[in-house]
């Protein structure tokens, strides 16, 4: 399914960088919420609520490089502000994490 197009301009807009997952727990009462403590860089760690405790444990997560967009206003999960949105693609109706091909900083600027 194709999206409206959109001008770079937009795409600029958008702050995206790698994160590094410090800690990871389960949010109680939801099947599918996990809070993520994320090091974007700069000293700055910020909380995500994510939608993905159907296919990973809190566990296997933790040291894990992920892209983050880290200007999105926050809002309140099941109690939790999420910060921010952890980027991941969707196979089968199942989130898929997204990683780098080899070890970059935290706060790494995605372009």
């Amino acid at each position: 399914m194709k999206k409206e197009t959109i001008g770079i301009e937009v795409f600029e807009k958008l702050d995206i960088r790698i994160g590094e997952i410090k800690n990871a727990v389960r949010i109680k009462g939801s099947k599918k919420l996990i809070k993520l403590d994320v090091d974007i860089g700069e000293s700055q760690t910020i909380q995500l609520v994510a939608g993905i405790a159907g296919e990973y444990n809190p566990e296997q997560l933790t040291g894990k490089l992920v892209p983050v967009l880290v200007n999105l206003k926050p809002v309140r999960l099941m109690g939790e502000e999420s910060q921010g949105m952890l980027l991941a693609v969707v196979v089968d109706g199942k989130p898929v994490l997204l990683h780098p091909d080899r070890e970059v900083p935290p706060g790494s600027q995605v372009c």
